[in-house]
Protein backbone atom coordinates (compact mmCIF):
# COMPACT_ATOMS: atom_id res chain seq x y z
CA UNK A 1 0.00 0.00 0.00
CA UNK A 2 1.39 3.40 -0.91
CA UNK A 3 2.25 5.77 1.91
CA UNK A 4 -0.33 8.28 0.61
CA UNK A 5 -3.12 5.70 0.71
CA UNK A 6 -2.05 4.60 4.16
CA UNK A 7 -1.93 8.21 5.35
CA UNK A 8 -5.40 8.86 3.92
CA UNK A 9 -6.72 5.75 5.68
CA UNK A 10 -5.17 6.85 8.98
CA UNK A 11 -6.67 10.35 8.62
CA UNK A 12 -10.12 8.85 8.02
CA UNK A 13 -9.60 6.62 11.06
CA UNK A 14 -8.80 9.68 13.20
CA UNK A 15 -11.85 11.54 11.85
CA UNK A 16 -14.10 8.57 12.71
CA UNK A 17 -12.67 8.25 16.23
CA UNK A 18 -13.14 11.97 16.90
CA UNK A 19 -16.70 11.77 15.55
CA UNK A 20 -17.45 8.83 17.86
CA UNK A 21 -16.08 10.91 20.77
CA UNK A 22 -18.67 13.62 20.09
CA UNK A 23 -16.66 16.09 18.01
CA UNK A 24 -17.91 17.78 14.88
CA UNK A 25 -15.07 16.88 12.59
CA UNK A 26 -14.00 17.14 8.99
CA UNK A 27 -11.04 16.01 6.99
CA UNK A 28 -9.59 18.69 4.72
CA UNK A 29 -9.21 16.71 1.49
CA UNK A 30 -7.31 19.59 -0.09
CA UNK A 31 -4.53 19.39 2.46
CA UNK A 32 -1.16 18.69 0.95
CA UNK A 33 -1.70 19.25 -2.76
CA UNK A 34 -4.98 20.50 -4.14
CA UNK A 35 -4.54 24.13 -3.11
CA UNK A 36 -1.76 26.62 -2.64
CA UNK A 37 -3.16 27.38 0.82
CA UNK A 38 -1.77 25.22 3.56
CA UNK A 39 -4.64 23.53 5.38
CA UNK A 40 -4.57 21.17 8.35
CA UNK A 41 -5.49 17.53 7.76
CA UNK A 42 -8.39 17.59 10.24
CA UNK A 43 -10.59 20.23 11.89
CA UNK A 44 -12.47 19.18 15.02
CA UNK A 45 -14.54 20.90 17.68
CA UNK A 46 -17.02 20.05 20.38
CA UNK A 47 -18.38 23.50 21.26
CA UNK A 48 -15.80 23.99 24.00
CA UNK A 49 -12.54 23.37 22.20
CA UNK A 50 -11.51 23.54 18.54
CA UNK A 51 -8.49 21.83 17.00
CA UNK A 52 -6.59 22.13 13.74
CA UNK A 53 -4.70 18.84 13.44
CA UNK A 54 -1.84 17.67 11.27
CA UNK A 55 -1.98 13.86 11.28
CA UNK A 56 1.01 11.60 10.59
CA UNK A 57 1.41 7.84 10.73
CA UNK A 58 4.45 5.57 10.64
CA UNK A 59 5.27 1.89 10.83
CA UNK A 60 7.82 2.58 13.55
CA UNK A 61 10.36 4.96 12.10
CA UNK A 62 10.50 8.49 13.51
CA UNK A 63 7.93 10.86 12.04
CA UNK A 64 9.32 14.04 10.49
CA UNK A 65 7.32 17.17 9.75
CA UNK A 66 8.58 19.93 7.52
CA UNK A 67 9.14 23.16 9.45
CA UNK A 68 7.05 25.13 6.95
CA UNK A 69 4.20 22.64 7.34
CA UNK A 70 4.17 23.17 11.11
CA UNK A 71 4.43 26.96 10.75
CA UNK A 72 1.45 26.89 8.35
CA UNK A 73 -0.54 24.83 10.88
CA UNK A 74 0.19 27.34 13.63
CA UNK A 75 -0.69 30.28 11.36
CA UNK A 76 -3.97 28.68 10.27
CA UNK A 77 -4.86 27.74 13.85
CA UNK A 78 -4.30 31.26 15.14
CA UNK A 79 -6.40 32.81 12.37
CA UNK A 80 -9.15 30.19 12.70
CA UNK A 81 -9.29 30.30 16.49
CA UNK A 82 -8.29 26.67 16.98
CA UNK A 83 -5.57 24.93 18.94
CA UNK A 84 -2.80 23.53 16.75
CA UNK A 85 -2.01 19.87 17.37
CA UNK A 86 0.16 17.23 15.76
CA UNK A 87 -1.43 13.76 15.89
CA UNK A 88 0.88 10.78 15.44
CA UNK A 89 0.13 7.11 15.17
CA UNK A 90 2.60 4.28 14.98
CA UNK A 91 1.56 0.80 13.83
CA UNK A 92 -0.06 -1.22 16.61
CA UNK A 93 -0.34 1.91 18.80
CA UNK A 94 -3.07 4.46 19.38
CA UNK A 95 -3.07 8.14 18.44
CA UNK A 96 -0.95 10.57 20.47
CA UNK A 97 -1.18 14.35 20.34
CA UNK A 98 1.39 17.12 20.72
CA UNK A 99 1.39 20.88 20.77
CA UNK A 100 3.86 21.90 18.04
CA UNK A 101 6.03 23.69 20.61
CA UNK A 102 6.55 20.40 22.46
CA UNK A 103 8.17 18.62 19.50
CA UNK A 104 11.88 18.11 18.94
CA UNK A 105 13.26 20.52 16.35
CA UNK A 106 16.09 19.21 14.16
CA UNK A 107 19.14 21.26 13.18
CA UNK A 108 17.47 21.79 9.78
CA UNK A 109 14.36 23.36 11.34
CA UNK A 110 12.09 20.35 10.88
CA UNK A 111 10.17 18.53 13.60
CA UNK A 112 10.57 14.94 14.74
CA UNK A 113 8.55 12.52 16.86
CA UNK A 114 10.02 9.16 17.82
CA UNK A 115 7.75 6.29 18.83
CA UNK A 116 9.27 6.21 22.32
CA UNK A 117 8.58 9.94 22.72
CA UNK A 118 4.98 9.55 21.59
CA UNK A 119 4.33 6.75 24.08
CA UNK A 120 6.08 8.51 26.97
CA UNK A 121 5.15 12.16 26.42
CA UNK A 122 2.21 12.36 24.01
CA UNK A 123 -1.34 13.04 25.12
CA UNK A 124 -3.32 9.86 24.58
CA UNK A 125 -6.62 9.81 22.68
CA UNK A 126 -8.91 9.54 25.72
CA UNK A 127 -7.26 12.48 27.43
CA UNK A 128 -7.31 14.51 24.21
CA UNK A 129 -11.07 14.10 23.78
CA UNK A 130 -11.76 14.88 27.43
CA UNK A 131 -11.92 11.34 28.78
CA UNK A 132 -9.92 9.89 31.63
CA UNK A 133 -6.43 11.37 31.89
CA UNK A 134 -3.43 9.20 31.24
CA UNK A 135 -1.30 8.20 34.20
CA UNK A 136 2.34 7.39 33.56
CA UNK A 137 4.63 5.46 35.83
CA UNK A 138 6.41 7.89 38.09
CA UNK A 139 3.69 10.57 37.85
CA UNK A 140 2.39 11.87 41.13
Amino acid sequence: MSSNRKGDRRERELVNRLDEAGFAVMRAPASGSATTRELPDVLAGNGDVFYAIEAKASSGRPIYLDGEEVEALIYFSQNFGAKARIAVRFDREDWYFFHPGDLYVTDGGNYRVKKETALAEGEDFDSFVGGPTQTRLGDS
